[in-house]
């Protein structure tokens, strides 16, 4: 054991594999702890360069800078214990079933904002909130049919939810992969711990988005719609229309024609119902949104409408993903369930008011900034790292527009053990759980994607910023599921009939891809990892 944790450095944060007290390992890392030990450093070394090799042959990459790079997958896995699960996975769900209740009503009746829950300023001045959504009722209610809420672990080993991301969630092609990987690598390990598995999660989405097809179908046809091989998530796109058994489809497959979505087949066209979509708001209809868009189809909107196609996630979300949203979420929890949220907010100040601004503007140097649009880590400024002018320039744009921005304290990220070049050293992580609504209940598939800040210090995690990734391994045995009913008010509008399909040019095509990833740096495609 001296070989891999002799050395092993402890800090202020939460380590979650080693006490600092006891200097010996926490009890759901005991199986793991026990294992390393057999294995010298050359030996885990060895494994971690099978690991690599794995997965450039798979071809598990993503985009950084420009630049298409296998993913980095550490050696050492993230665990969790059950119970500890039995936690995440309930407040996860709650969470969802929230954000479900609100999108519902923030399209609709808009009930939370005359009880004043939330102010109609916040909803209607975020840049994700599209009039266009309003009066589409989804046939079975759900809007979030997949979900990824970012949780981290503060300094006490408490979780707290980061963000929300019900648009378009990215990154558990990695969750696939990187369970496929390790049991390769680390064999003996499957074999003795009772690991939770990971390998349903395509049956499960795919079961979700059949139950979200239009009623009256009895077979219903389902396609992931991807913005095409240019996007730094291809490889997740393909992979999920592979092991989910549909078709991938790019905008030029699908037309609208007699108010249904059709796609272009060898065999000629075939009714499409459910299109689970990695394509951006901006780019999905050119007749509603932006109307040079190459990468979505004209008419899909008015499909969607006249509910004769279901489109997932629901166009719209975004606003439930607006970072000054977030900050009153616990209250929606607690308006739409009446219950007591189960994860805990990170502490958030809204630069709205002016008394927060003041106290932000002073403090400055001590918090994170963050834009309420942003993702992928873009735009966030870390105080304690930024110079004076940095904190300068940011003063001014904080005073320009203070809707626009969201400060929190700087939260010392729970630490793993990682494989870097000294040997093993603590390193900051963040856990992506992902969860499926299929309209009865909410399933949050156990693990998720947990990103790890490969430089030493580093608290923004994202692949984007040049982090990596671990397996996480939940263990005990299955959680049950629990029922989620959803209701709408909505009403059932009826539009147009729908336009007529385009001709795109190739190179259109490859800039507006790359224009769509410009907003938002991502791991996997749409919403950033």
């Amino acid at each position: 054991m001296a070989d891999l944790f002799d050395d092993y450095p402890t800090g202020p944060a939460w380590d979650e594999m080693i006490d600092p007290d006891g200097g010996g390992s926490r009890a759901a890392y005991s199986g793991l702890h026990r294992a390393l030990a057999q294995l010298s450093a050359g030996e885990l070394r060895a494994r971690a360069e099978t690991l690599a090799r794995s997965y450039l042959a798979q071809g598990v990459t993503f985009d950084f800078a420009g630049e298409e790079r296998p993913f980095p997958l550490d050696v050492v896995p993230r665990v969790l214990a059950g119970d500890e699960w039995e936690h995440v996975a309930p407040g996860v769900a709650q969470r969802v079933r929230a954000l479900e209740a609100f999108l519902a009503d923030v399209y609709g009746p808009q009930r939370a904002i005359a009880d004043g829950v939330i102010p109609r300023s916040v909803v209607v001045s975020s840049t994700n909130f599209l009039r266009a959504a309003r009066g589409i009722n989804p046939p079975n209610g759900v809007r979030v049919h997949v979900s990824g809420i970012d949780l981290v672990r503060d300094s006490l080993g408490g979780w707290r939810v980061l963000e929300d991301n019900v648009r378009v969630p990215s990154g558990v092609s990695y969750v696939l992969s990187n369970r496929r990987a390790m049991a390769q690598t680390f064999p003996e390990l499957f074999a003795a711990l009772r690991i939770r598995p990971v390998a349903d999660y395509p049956r499960r989405l795919l079961a979700a988005l059949t139950a979200a097809a239009p009623s009256g179908v009895d077979e219903p046809t389902v396609v992931v719609l991807t913005p095409g091989v240019f996007n730094s998530a291809y490889y997740e796109h393909s992979l999920l229309a592979r092991t989910m058994g549909v078709e991938l489809v790019e905008g030029r497959d699908l037309f609208c024609s007699g108010g249904r979505v059709w796609m272009r087949t060898t065999q000629g066209r075939r009714r499409v119902d459910v299109i689970y979509r990695r394509v951006d708001d901006d780019f999905l209809d050119p007749v509603v949104f932006r109307n040079d868009s190459y990468l979505g189809s004209p008419g899909l909107m008015t499909c969607a409408r006249n509910g004769t196609v279901t489109i997932a996630n629901a166009v719209g979300n975004g606003v439930a993903d607006d970072k000054l949203v977030y900050t009153y979420v616990p209250d929606l929890i607690r308006y739409y369930l009446s219950e007591q949220p189960i994860l805990r907010n990170v502490d958030t100040w809204r630069l709205e008011e002016p008394e927060a601004l003041e106290e932000v503007l002073d403090r400055l140097d001590e918090l994170v900034v963050k834009p309420v649009d942003g993702s992928g880590g873009k735009g966030l400024v870390v105080g304690p790292k930024a110079s004076a002018s940095e904190l300068a320039t940011l003063k001014v744009r904080l005073r320009e527009d203070p809707r626009g921005w969201i400060a929190q304290p700087v939260v010392q990220l729970s630490t793993v053990p990682t494989l870097v070049e000294d040997g093993l050293r603590p390193r900051h992580t963040d856990l992506r759980p992902f969860a499926v609504n299929d309209g009865e209940s909410v399933f949050v598939l156990p693990g998720g994607l947990t990103r790890v800040a490969l430089p030493e210090g580093e608290l923004v995690v994202n692949s984007s910023q040049g982090g990596g990734s671990k397996d996480t391994w939940v263990l005990g045995g299955a959680v049950p599921r629990r029922a989620v009913r959803h209701q709408s008010d909505l009403p059932q509008a009826v539009a147009q009939d729908a336009a007529v399909p385009i001709d795109s040019n190739p190179n259109d095509v490859r800039a507006q891809v790359m224009q769509q990833q410009q907003g938002r740096t991502t791991t996997a495609g749409g919403s950033s990892c």
